[in-house]
Formats: C-alpha cells, structure tokens, sequence
C-alpha cells in the first residue's frame, strides 16, 4: 500500500479581472475519478489544503451537463459525501512530505486564485519533483507551478514536458476573455514544452517523474498511470 498525498485547493472563489469573484473550488470528476482509483488500488489517501481548510467543490462540476449525466453527477457527490478525507484536511504547511510515495494536485479554477501564489505548496512542489516520486497534476492545477519561481524567475520545472487546460478549452466555459491570465500563456512563460491534444478529450503527458494531464477527462487516465509508476 502507497500513501498518496492530495493537494487541493482552499480557495472558493476566482477573481476576475474585473474584480469580479466567481464561485468555484476543485473539480468534481478530478477528485472523485483519482480517489477511486487510488483507494480501489489499495493505496491511502490523505488531503491537504492551505492552512488545512476544509475544501470546496466547484457545484458547477456536479451539474449533469459538465458530469457527463445525471448519473455520473450523483455518483461523484456521493463519492464526495463518503470521502472523510475531504472533512479533514491536513495544512500544507504541516505536510512532511517523507511520509508519502506520490502526490497528486487536482484541478477546479481554484488553483488560479491561491495555489498559484501559494509558496508552501510551491516548495512542496520543489521538493515532489527533487524527490523521484511520482508527482501528478492535472488541469488548471498546473498553475501551482507558478509558485514555484524563485526571486529570479527560475524553477526547477522549467523546459519540462507539460500540459494543462488549454485556452480553446477555457474559452468553452467562458472564461476566457474575463480571466486575469490564461494557465496555457503562462505555462509557456515558465517556461516548459506545454503542448495540448484535442479539446475536451483525454491527454496526458510524462516526463520523468512528473505527469500532467489536460483537463477533467484526463484525471482518470492520468492517475492510472501514477498508480502503474508506483507498482
């Protein structure tokens, strides 16, 4: 048995650059499609959070028409409700990050409002891909990395293979002329060798010891393959 680490987000809303706040939290499926495979591996899961915040699911993601189905709707928030794991959290800054074999960051539009800028889990982060273990991220979750920047704008992760949720996608959901910033221009930024498969559809990419996935479809897939590197 493994012990994975879950990172999400604490933040329940993103602000907009005109100020606006709009409600949001961690994706459905990108908890729910990991924790069941992780858990029906046999593997233990803990969460943590900023300041160990209990987090909040992002209700736009449990809507049937992003879930994919009613079905596939209340099947994720039952999975939610029986998940102790999400009640409680353990803090970020609490993490010794020794006691686990891989940590997982799944996404929401959460992470572009506190995890960007978050610098605990940006030396976490440091500190996951220095270790070997698997390190997966999925979604907008890669805008972590952004925490990861030293006062010269170096990373670690820069010129890695990545990918994340591309601007096509986000301007599917709307978002994207409101948005301060786009998690594709800024991963490209970092820099790192972003690429992106097509919208909506599973994509994931490897390199070394980190894996990213592109948007919620790939969370499935994407923790299959962190549970394949851990056997």
């Amino acid at each position: 048995m493994a012990k994975i680490l879950c990172v999400l987000t604490g933040a329940s809303y993103w602000t907009m650059k005109d100020g606006h706040r709009h409600p949001t939290g961690y994706w459905a499926e990108e908890f729910v499609a990991p924790y069941s495979v992780f858990t029906d591996a046999g593997h233990e899961v803990t969460v943590a959070t900023p300041s160990g915040v209990v987090p909040v699911v992002d209700t736009m993601s449990l809507e049937p028409r992003m879930a994919g189905g009613e079905e596939n709707a209340l099947q994720e928030e039952a999975v939610i409700e029986s998940a102790d794991e999400l009640r409680h959290p353990i803090s970020l800054q609490e993490v010794r990050l020794e006691d686990y074999d891989a940590v997982y960051y799944p996404g929401g539009h959460g992470p572009m409002e506190d995890l960007s800028v978050d610098p605990d889990s940006g030396a976490l982060l440091r500190d996951a891909l220095a270790s070997g273990n698997p390190l997966g991220i999925v979604c907008h979750a890669p805008a972590a990395l952004l925490a990861t920047r030293g006062a010269n704008g170096e990373t670690p992760f820069a010129n890695y293979r990545v990918t994340g949720f591309c601007n096509e996608e986000e301007a599917g959901v709307g978002f994207a002329d409101k948005a301060k910033w786009l998690l594709e221009d800024e991963l490209k930024k970092l820099p790192t060798q972003y690429s992106r498969g097509p919208a909506w559809e599973p994509y994931t990419v490897v390199d070394r010891n980190l894996f990213t996935g592109q948007n919620p479809a790939s969370s499935g897939p994407l923790a299959k393959e962190l549970v394949m590197a851990l056997s």
